[in-house]
C-alpha cells in the first residue's frame, strides 16, 4: 500500500494527527529545527556574500537518518511545520538535510490541530515559500552576527558568559531608560479635598469632590496645604445644594480577540503567567491534550500572530451560540475591526478551535493552569463577538456658597461659589461583560442614590483635605514590556517571550513584585551597548529593520542586501570599542553565609543549574554550597530562616534552612503575619491564610501585597 509522509514540528502533534489522517499516511516529527549555524563559529562567510553555513544540529543525526528511512518509503512528503516563518524555515532545512529533491514534495499549513483543518491542508498543498525562508534567514543572519561580534567584547570587558542580542538590548535600553525616568523624578505636591454631604431623609453620605471655582472649565489644582487651608476655611459654613444632574450612555466597546501579544499581557495581569509560562501552556492547547470522549485534540488556534482576523466559519459559529446561550440582542453588530498596516494578516487571532468546548466542559481534562488560560482565551474571543456594554454615567454638580474672599490663592472664588462633582455609573446592559471582564475595566463609583436629585436638602458633615504627591511612570512588568515593544514595532509574536527570558537569565534583570529592575551587571552591558552600538539599542533602528524583514517576506527586498548594509557599520564600532572601552567590574554579590572552611563571607555564583554559595577565596579555599533563598520568616519549630527549596522533581516548597537538624516544610508559602490566636505562623492558601497549627483552625482573608 502506498503511503504518504507527513512531518511535524512537534512529536506532541504525532499521535492527534495521525489519528485524523488514518492508515495511508505515516506522521513524524522533526523536534524543531534540524540544521542551524555552528555554535563554535560565526558560520557566516563574511567574505563570500555573506553566505550561511548550515549544520545539523548536534543529537539530531539519529531522528534524521530515521527520517530518511521513512523518506524512502513513501510516494509523497507532506511538509506540515508550524504556519509562520520560522516553520516555513524548518520545512526548507528538511528538503536539504533529507535530500528531498526528488521526491514528491508539498508544503501544507494548518492554524489549528482539528480533522476539520488537517484534512482542509491537504486540499492546498504548495511550494515552500522562499520569500518567508529568506526573511527568517536574515533574522538569524542577523541575530548571530549581532552576538558573535558583540558578546566577545562583552567577556573581554565585562565577564564571560555574557551576551548580545539584537532584540534584547533594545530592550535592556527600554528597561534602563525607564528606571532613569523614574530615579530623576521630582514628585509633585497637590491636594483634594473632598465634601462629605448628609442629605436628609438617607443614611448613606455622598462624597463631592472638589472642581473649582463657579464658572470654572477645567479642574483647579489645590497646589498646596496652604490653598487647601484656605479653601476648607472658605466652605466651612457654606450651604451646599444639587444644581445639575446630567446623565448620558457611553457604549463600551468589546475587545478584539487575543493576538500574542494581547494574551501575554492579559495573562500576566490576570493569571499572573509570566511570558515564557503563557507561551508553553498555549503550545500544550495547540498541540493537543486528551479530552474525555474526543481523545487528543487541538483546543485553541495557532498561538505566535498578531494578526485579529477570524475565518468565516469560526465567526458564523460564535453567532450562532451567542444566539442561542444569550439571545440576539447581545450579538455584536458588523464586522471585525481590520488589521493595521504592520500585522502579517496570514494567521487568524488566537481562539477557540470549537466554540461550545466551554471550559466548564472539559475542565476534567485539563490542568489548573491550562484551564484558566483556555477560560481566558474562550472567553476573550466570546467577548469580541458579542454587543458593547452600555454604560450609564451620571455627573452629579453641587454648588457651594461659602464666605467671599478676595485672597490671593487661586483656588478661591470672590463671590464665595464653589463648584463640586460627583460621578457615578451602572452598567445598563452588560453586552461582553456578561462573558468577559478585563483587568483595565474602569471601577465605578456606583449610581446616584434613588430620590436624590436637585430638591434633595444637603448638610456638611466634614470636608476632607488631603495630600499627594505625583508619581513618576511605573517600572515595566513583563506585560508592560511586552506592550511597548508591539507598539514600537520592536521583534515579533514569537520574540516577546524569549526576548524577556534570556534577559532574566543573563541576570541582566530581576523581577519583583511583577516589576522589572536592572542590575549592576544588566546596567554595565547596558551602558556599552548604548556607548559603542548605539543603532542597535536604537528603538526606531530596530523597528526599521523588522519593516525590512517584512519586506523581505513579502519579495520587495533581497535578504543579503540588509547584511551588507548593516555588518560594516557593526564591524567598525567593534574594533573602536575593544581599543577605547575599559574593564568593567563587576563584583560578586555577597551574602550573609560565612565560609567554615576559611572564615570568609561567601557570595552568590550562577551555574549551569542556578545560584549557588562559593567561597571568594578560590582556588585556595573551594568550599561551595547550595544557595537558598530565604523569604523573610523564620521556623515555628526552631527559629532558623524558612528558605525556597525544589523537590527533584522540580516541584517548590518552604523549607527550614537547619534541615535535617529540622524537618518543617510545607508546600504553601508562610506568610509574615502571626496567628493572633496561638501564635504560629500564618500559610498562603488562595486569597486565604490559615495557621500553621491545625488544631487552631484560624482562618483570614489574605490582604494585598502579602506575597513578594
Amino acid at each position: 500500500m502506498s503511503q504518504s509522509l507527513v512531518i511535524v514540528e512537534s512529536p506532541a502533534k504525532v499521535k492527534t494527527i495521525k489519528k485524523f489522517l488514518g492508515k495511508k499516511y505515516d506522521v513524524a516529527a522533526s523536534q524543531g529545527h534540524v540544521r542551524d549555524l555552528p555554535r563554535s563559529q560565526m558560520g557566516i562567510d563574511i567574505e563570500h556574500d555573506f553566505e550561511p553555513k548550515y549544520i545539523t544540529i548536534r543529537g539530531k543525526g539519529d531522528l534524521l537518518a530515521d527520517l530518511r528511512k521513512r523518506v524512502k518509503k513513501a510516494d509523497q512528503v507532506y511538509l506540515a511545520t508550524d504556519p509562520d516563518r520560522e516553520g516555513e524555515a524548518i520545512s526548507w532545512h528538511l528538503m536539504a538535510a533529507l535530500k528531498l529533491e526528488d521526491k514528491k514534495v508539498a508544503r501544507i499549513t494548518f492554524n489549528e490541530i482539528t480533522k476539520s483543518a488537517v484534512t482542509e491542508s491537504f486540499k492546498h498543498p504548495r511550494e515552500i515559500d522562499m520569500n518567508l525562508v529568506d526573511a527568517q534567514q536574515a533574522r538569524r543572519v542577523l541575530d548571530r552576527i549581532v552576538g558573535y561580534e558583540i558578546s566577545p567584547l562583552l567577556w573581554a570587558k565585562v565577564k564571560r558568559g555574557l551576551s548580545a542580542g539584537r532584540v534584547q538590548s533594545v530592550a535592556l535600553r527600554m528597561i534602563g531608560d525607564r528606571e532613569d525616568e523614574i530615579n530623576s523624578f521630582i514628585p509633585e505636591e497637590y491636594w483634594s479635598l473632598d465634601a462629605v454631604l448628609k442629605v436628609k431623609g438617607e443614611k448613606k453620605p455622598l462624597i463631592a469632590h472638589y472642581y473649582g471655582p463657579d464658572g470654572s472649565t477645567k479642574k483647579a489644582e489645590i497646589a498646596n496645604g496652604a490653598e487647601a487651608a484656605a479653601l476648607k476655611k472658605a466652605l466651612e459654613k457654606a450651604s451646599y445644594q444639587i444644581t445639575e444632574i446630567k446623565t448620558s450612555i457611553r457604549e463600551r466597546r468589546a475587545p478584539l480577540p487575543f493576538t500574542t501579544s494581547t494574551l501575554q499581557q492579559e495573562a500576566s495581569k490576570a493569571l499572573n503567567f509570566s511570558t515564557q509560562k503563557t507561551m508553553r501552556i498555549a503550545q500544550q492547547l495547540y498541540e493537543g491534550v486528551e479530552i474525555k470522549g474526543s481523545g487528543s485534540v487541538g483546543i485553541i488556534t495557532y498561538l505566535r500572530t498578531d494578526s485579529t482576523r477570524i475565518s468565516e466559519e469560526a465567526m458564523a459559529a460564535s453567532e450562532a451560540y451567542i444566539r442561542k446561550e444569550y439571545g440576539e440582542e447581545y450579538l455584536a453588530e458588523g464586522a471585525q475591526k481590520k488589521a493595521d498596516g504592520k500585522i502579517q494578516d496570514a494567521h487568524e487571532a488566537i481562539r477557540p478551535t470549537d466554540i461550545t468546548r466551554t471550559p466548564a466542559s472539559i475542565k476534567d481534562s485539563l490542568t489548573r493552569e491550562q484551564f484558566r488560560l483556555y477560560q481566558l482565551i474562550w472567553n476573550r474571543f466570546m467577548a469580541c463577538r458579542m454587543a458593547g456594554a452600555k454604560i450609564e454615567q451620571t455627573r452629579v454638580i453641587v454648588t457651594a456658597e461659602g464666605q467671599k474672599t478676595q485672597g490671593s490663592e487661586n483656588v478661591l472664588s470672590p463671590d464665595g461659589k464653589y463648584l463640586f462633582t460627583m460621578p457615578f455609573s451602572r452598567i445598563a446592559f452588560e453586552g461582553f461583560l456578561k462573558v468577559y471582564k478585563p483587568t483595565d475595566d474602569d471601577k465605578a463609583e456606583g449610581a446616584l442614590m434613588k430620590g436624590v436629585d436637585e430638591s434633595s436638602e444637603l448638610s456638611l458633615e466634614e470636608l476632607d483635605a488631603e495630600q499627594h504627591f505625583t508619581q513618576p511612570v511605573p517600572h515595566y512588568t513583563e506585560a508592560s514590556l511586552v506592550h511597548a515593544l508591539e507598539e514600537q514595532g520592536i521583534g515579533r509574536p514569537s520574540t516577546y517571550a524569549p526576548t524577556i527570558t534570556t534577559i532574566l537569565a543573563r541576570r541582566y534583570v530581576t523581577k519583583e513584585n511583577k516589576n522589572l529592575y536592572m542590575t549592576e551587571l544588566g546596567e554595565a552591558v547596558n551602558n556599552i551597548m548604548k556607548t559603542s552600538f548605539p543603532e542597535i539599542v536604537d528603538p526606531a533602528f530596530t523597528a526599521n529593520l523588522e519593516s525590512l524583514l517584512d519586506g523581505v517576506a513579502e519579495g520587495q527586498v533581497r535578504w543579503k542586501t540588509i547584511i551588507e548594509n548593516f555588518y560594516p557599520d557593526l564591524d567598525e564600532a567593534v574594533k573602536k570599542a575593544n581599543e577605547e572601552l575599559e574593564k568593567v567590574e563587576i563584583k560578586d554579590e555577597e551574602s550573609d553565609e560565612i565560609c567554615e572552611k576559611c572564615g570568609r563571607r561567601m557570595v552568590i555564583k550562577y551555574g549551569p543549574h542556578g545560584r549557588f554559595l562559593a567561597c571568594p577565596g578560590f582556588p585556595e579555599c573551594r568550599n561551595t554550597k547550595p544557595y537558598f533563598e530565604k523569604i523573610g520568616v523564620a521556623c515555628p519549630k526552631c527559629g532558623k530562616d524558612i528558605v525556597i527549596k525544589m523537590t527533584k522533581k522540580g516541584r517548590k516548597y518552604y523549607g527550614c534552612l537547619g534541615n535535617p537538624e529540622c524537618d518543617f516544610m510545607t508546600w504553601n508559602r508562610p506568610s509574615s503575619e502571626k496567628c493572633p490566636r496561638c501564635g504560629s505562623i500564618l500559610l498562603e492558601k488562595g486569597n486565604k491564610l490559615v495557621c500553621y497549627n491545625e488544631e487552631c483552625g484560624y482562618v483570614t482573608d489574605k490582604k494585598e501585597g502579602t506575597t513578594k
